[in-house]
């Protein structure tokens, strides 16, 4: 059963990261390059993934098992951020001040959006995207509050100041806000409506994977990984975070396509904010990519293996 649900899953992520390779291809071509990829992003952040999140809310019927499943994702999203939140802070204690912020960062953040939705929609369908789109409420409030406070915390005692607006109209939170009445209430919208949001919906994942291919194509991994922090970082998101909430969860009793879209976003890699937050505060801009690249590129053959395990307990 276990090797049956690694080969699904791996399967799932084959067909992703082969997306991911045209992209690379696209990019040495010149056909699409990191420049025209960066300005996709913010159609794919301000469009595509809050479509792909409020057509989950759309296409999944209310009942009272998909109603509990989503307050459940909530929840187990916030214990998923915290644990992932405080961990790093020990296991970087002794690193210099500034690697240590973007290590724990990306030890701390997983790729829940780009990532783990496109992959949640493949091995778990509209119901898995929909209880990831929980999760990503908890993502979007850790990452602009203890995220930002890491990333701008200095030696000399500086701290961050929390943009509550741009915690509140992210994308990613306001999209929740409003596919969630239309599933709470059973809202029938027209065709009209839903049409066009599902047909951006779908351009999410290819979207996704090529601009993921653009950076990859752009990766020096000759010096990926000198740092060997960056191995620690790998070793804790992809493997140890999952490990250890995989059995709380089930102690909770969750299982079947809760328990694996949970699981998906525990193991996704680093979230590409470890990026842009490192290019805001100042920091080292280049070790984050560095840290992300790597860490993507392990996910490869962890992300089968820890969705497998998630299918096969629960």
């Amino acid at each position: 059963m276990f090797l049956q649900n690694m080969l699904t899953a791996a399967e799932q992520v084959a067909v992703l990261y082969i997306i991911v390779a045209v992209g690379v291809i696209a990019d040495k071509t010149g056909l699409y390059t990191e420049k025209v990829a960066k300005s996709c992003t913010d159609l794919l952040f301000y469009i595509a993934t809050p479509a792909m999140i409020i057509n989950s809310f759309f296409t999944l019927e209310y009942n009272s098992q998909t109603a509990k499943g989503l307050f459940i994702a909530l929840g187990c999203g916030f214990i998923l951020h915290f644990v992932s939140a405080v961990l790093p802070e020990l296991i970087f204690l002794r690193c210099p001040k500034d690697r240590a912020c973007i290590f724990k960062y990306a030890a701390a953040y997983g790729n829940c959006g780009y990532m783990g939705l496109p992959l949640a929609g493949a091995v778990a369908g509209e119901e898995g995207v929909f209880y990831c789109s929980a999760v990503i409420i908890s993502f979007q409030i850790f990452s602009f509050t203890h995220g930002v406070y890491i990333m701008n915390k200095r030696e000399k005692g500086g701290r961050a100041k929390f943009d509550l607006k741009m915690l509140l109209l992210n994308p990613g939170v306001v999209s929740v806000i409003v596919g969630m009445p239309v599933f709470l209430l059973s809202l029938k919208l027209p065709t009209v409506v839903t049409a066009p949001v599902q047909h951006i919906a779908n351009i999410t994942t290819p979207m996704a994977m090529l601009i993921f291919g653009t950076y990859i194509a752009n990766t020096k991994f000759s010096s990926m990984f000198k740092e060997w922090r960056i191995a620690v970082v790998a070793l804790f998101k992809l493997v140890l975070l999952p490990l250890v909430l995989l059995p709380l969860f089930r102690l909770m009793g969750l299982d079947g396509t809760l328990l694996t879209a949970l699981i998906i976003c525990a193991c996704a890699p680093s979230a590409n904010n470890t990026v842009m937050f490192a290019a805001k505060y100042d920091r080292d801009t280049g070790l984050a990519s560095q840290t992300v690249a790597a860490v993507s590129f392990i996910s490869i053959i962890t992300m089968p293996v820890m969705i497998a395990l998630a299918q096969t307990t629960g």
